[in-house]
């Protein structure tokens, strides 16, 4: 499981692997069409169409002489499960949390006695 949350994860690091993905939530693309809208060569689009296929999220079938692309989103489903695990925490409001240590450092921490001076002299 592990080796491919890291597969999975590794793939969604980069910002134009992870646009690929949003733009084949709309429909199958061809591969000419997945590269349109970026400023790289169709070689290094086929690079990244590569690294999401490994990873399982996309898979690519020819149709006739045309490469296509196809979003499988169940290829989520373990880095989905993995990432829920960490939403049992409330999110901590730090304002609010040093407001608190505040209050209650002001509250339990005994009074300096005035009548010593820095020296222990009474």
């Amino acid at each position: 499981m592990s080796s491919e949350l890291d597969t999975v994860f590794a793939a969604l690091a980069d910002p134009t692997r992870r646009t690929i993905l949003t733009m084949l939530l709309e429909d199958d693309m061809a591969v000419t069409d997945v590269a349109e809208p970026f400023e790289m060569s169709l070689a290094a689009i086929s690079k990244h169409l590569t690294i999401l296929t490994r990873a399982g999220l996309i898979a690519q079938e020819k149709r006739g002489r045309v490469k296509w692309c196809k979003l499988q989103p169940d290829a989520m489903r373990g880095a989905s499960v993995w990432m829920q695990g960490f939403g049992q925490f409330e999110p901590v409001n730090l304002d609010a949390f040093e407001r608190f240590l505040e209050t209650e450092l002001a509250q339990t921490s005994p009074e300096p006695d005035l009548a010593d001076d820095k020296n222990g002299h009474a």
